[in-house]
């Protein structure tokens, strides 16, 4: 391959960093920094149209937050926003590692209040550190960072807090390891196939205004599934245009070139258009998803917890509240790849503030089989005693 430098030290193929003892030293200095977000925020207010565009984004048309007149008629009086939509405000920050690739392999999410039309929303985000680096049969050495973010709103009120960890390795090691995760992409489906998952993308319906009562739940019930696919480039980049990119924002033109010229790490050139891509095209390059290790372009992490949370709230209707969910991503999900998302309740209990929760697990499961997002959730719900609820 044509590794060419230019004269801002940019090249054909992604930055080819490597684990030293001098890079590790420094990132250790840096742990419990605050990290700057200024080129990081997407949405700093939770208008009609950014959570509009932002359940868009991720395919979730639920009326609570894309329907002024039906969110008026609910208990919250007005539009709210899915609780993913702090990653529409402040997806991610990412912090050093110079050359390094890197995949997001977990999440971590707990929610404290809800989001209102109209809430200006802030985040801080912290450098935790890191552990490794360590063998891996996935790409090599490995180390796993943790960056912790704060979201609060116009009152100083904590919504939510974000811990993202994310999996650092030598890109070399990781190409040198990509025959070993082969698979057929894009997936060969056929025209039925295509007709069946469609109208299974069209079945799922938010439960809405009719409570799910706690009482009702019992251990071992499974939550409707709801299903994503094939997922395509436009899917892609309408959760661009929503707002949720992860850093740095994606930018055209001299605010581009400004920056990569900046950061000579962030960007490669692409050998057919010629253009300046940055790293964060693996998620619709193909070129670039090879450069990473990967076999093709693949969705980004936090927009398949996006998808985890959308199966979450369209059971728990209206009146349920999203207290905390994990989120683990294993295996890569391609353009073309299906993802089917559900749950299983494995507790109920009732905490020491009175509030009745559900345990669950969840899972996303893609055409080969694979769970590629084991995760858990933790949901209050109403229950049937409570004063104004039915009995």
């Amino acid at each position: 391959m044509n590794n060419r430098h230019n004269s801002a030290g940019i090249t054909e193929e992604l930055a080819r960093g490597k684990f030293t003892d001098e890079m590790l030293g420094e990132m250790r200095s840096l742990i419990g920094t605050e990290l700057r977000t200024d080129a990081c925020v997407n949405n700093e207010y939770a208008t009609r149209l950014a959570i509009l565009r932002f359940a868009e984004g991720i395919g979730d048309d639920n009326p609570l937050w894309t329907d002024p007149a039906y969110a008026a008629s609910t208990p919250y009086g007005t539009l709210i926003a899915p609780p993913s939509f702090i990653f529409a405000c402040l997806a991610s920050v990412q912090v050093g590692w110079r050359g390094l690739g890197g995949f997001h392999a977990e999440t971590k999410l707990t929610f404290h209040r809800t989001i209102r039309v109209g809430d200006r929303i802030t985040a801080r985000v912290f450098f935790d550190g890191f552990d490794g680096p360590i063998e891996s049969n996935f790409g090599g050495r490995r180390i796993k960072d943790y960056v912790r973010q704060e979201y609060r709103n116009q009152d100083d009120e904590l919504v939510a807090e974000f811990i993202c960890s994310r999996m650092r390795f030598e890109r070399t090691e990781m190409q040198k390891r990509a025959s070993s995760r082969a698979v057929t992409v894009p997936h060969p489906w056929t025209e039925e196939e295509i007709a069946a998952i469609e109208e299974q993308v069209l079945a799922e319906e938010p439960r809405g205004a009719t409570p799910r009562y706690w009482d009702d739940v019992n251990v071992g019930d499974e939550i409707d599934t709801i299903t994503k696919g094939p997922l395509g480039l436009t899917d892609e980049i309408a959760y661009i245009a929503a707002g949720a990119a992860p850093i740095p924002r994606v930018a055209a033109h001299r605010v581009a070139l400004r920056s990569y010229r900046r950061h000579p790490r962030w960007a490669y050139r692409d050998p057919v258009t010629h253009a300046l891509e940055p790293v964060y095209s693996v998620h619709y390059n193909d070129y670039a998803a090879r450069l990473q290790g990967a076999q093709a372009a693949y969705d980004v992490g936090i927009q398949r917890t996006c998808w985890q949370i959308h199966s979450l709230t369209n059971w728990m209707g209206d009146t349920g509240f999203l207290k905390s969910l994990t989120s683990q991503y294993r295996s890569h999900v391609y353009l073309s790849d299906v993802v089917r998302l559900g749950g299983r309740v494995e507790a109920k209990e009732i905490d020491a503030n009175g509030n009745h929760l559900v345990r669950l697990t969840t899972w996303a499961r893609n055409q080969r089989g694979q769970d590629v997002m084991p995760g858990a959730a933790v949901i209050a719900l109403p229950h049937r005693a409570a004063p104004g609820n039915a009995a």
